[in-house]
């Protein structure tokens, strides 16, 4: 009958309206990294399985606040070991209006949790009729990321970096914000205005602590970002630098008030030039 829920299906949207703890209640098999890290019917696993099997795993995201919002990207390689086992892996994704996740760590399950996060989002603006508050989208991403810790616990981490921006605040400068993990679900505000995960993190954020300008502009965030980018490749093996025979870009998100917008492969590249010609001249990058 329209509109009369029966069943476990409706004691459970009485109670909650996040359609990642109905999956975990109804079907928790299907959930990111489900039976991993557990003696069930997959059997207990090593401490080395994520490096026994070969899983992928996605590696350096970026992300810094601008006057008009934040900025997020993330290099294109997948690695196993000391193999690429994916070159134009995608791992910075838009998840609403205005919010984006970049991942790094094993690379499967990393996508399996943004899929999901983005159905939670839209399911509950389905159901409330408005979007979920900034704060809310940052806490269901670390109940999801929370729930991973079994599978974390045996080598199957994965490391989300939220960026969003906050349509309550009335002032675009302050309204972009920028989110991280831990593997045990902690979320931690980054105040500092940028901030990088995965394997080249190190110095991309040293990159960012040069070059970071709040008062920039979105093009000029975006010509940071691909700056930090690059010196993570420049200095570990497991970023990805941008491959122009390949066509193969970084993928860069901004978020403003006018919402998430990924930007094309044509822009990107035409930053890229810019970068790499900068280095032809000075290998170090620019100073601010």
């Amino acid at each position: 009958m329209p509109g009369h829920h029966t069943g476990q299906l409706g004691t459970f949207l009485t109670g909650s309206e996040s359609f990642s703890d109905f999956v975990g209640v109804t079907a928790p098999h299907l959930m990111p990294g489900a039976g991993i890290g557990s003696a069930g019917a997959t059997g207990p696993h090593p401490a080395n399985a994520a490096e026994s099997l070969g899983v992928p795993h996605g590696t350096t995201i970026v992300a810094l606040t601008f006057a008009g919002g934040v900025v997020i990207a993330g290099d294109r390689r997948a690695t196993s070991g000391n193999v690429i086992a994916q070159r134009d892996i995608e791992k910075v994704f838009v998840t609403d209006n205005h919010s984006a996740v970049g991942i790094a760590g094993s690379a499967g399950i990393a996508l399996e949790m943004v899929r999901l996060f983005s159905v939670d989002l839209e399911n509950y603006e389905k159901l409330e009729g408005v979007p979920l508050t900034l704060d809310g989208k940052a806490n269901r991403l670390a109940g999801m990321v929370r729930q991973n810790l079994g599978a974390a616990m045996q080598g199957f981490v994965v490391v989300p970096l939220f960026a969003g921006y906050d349509t309550a605040i009335s002032d675009p400068a302050q309204a972009g914000r920028i989110v991280t993990y831990d593997p045990t679900g902690g979320r931690y505000d980054e105040n500092l205005g940028f901030h990088a995960v995965g394997s080249g993190s190190v110095f991309a954020k040293s990159s960012l602590k040069k070059l970071y300008d709040p008062a920039a502009d979105l093009d000029g965030a975006v010509r940071t970002a691909l700056e930090a980018l690059y010196d993570a490749a420049d200095d570990d093996t497991a970023t990805g630098g941008p491959d122009t025979v390949r066509r193969i870009y970084p993928v860069v998100v901004g978020i403003t008030a006018d919402g998430a917008v990924r930007r094309s492969d044509d822009d990107v590249a035409a930053v890229v030039e810019q970068v790499v010609a900068g280095r032809t001249e000075r290998p170090g990058g620019p100073r601010r």
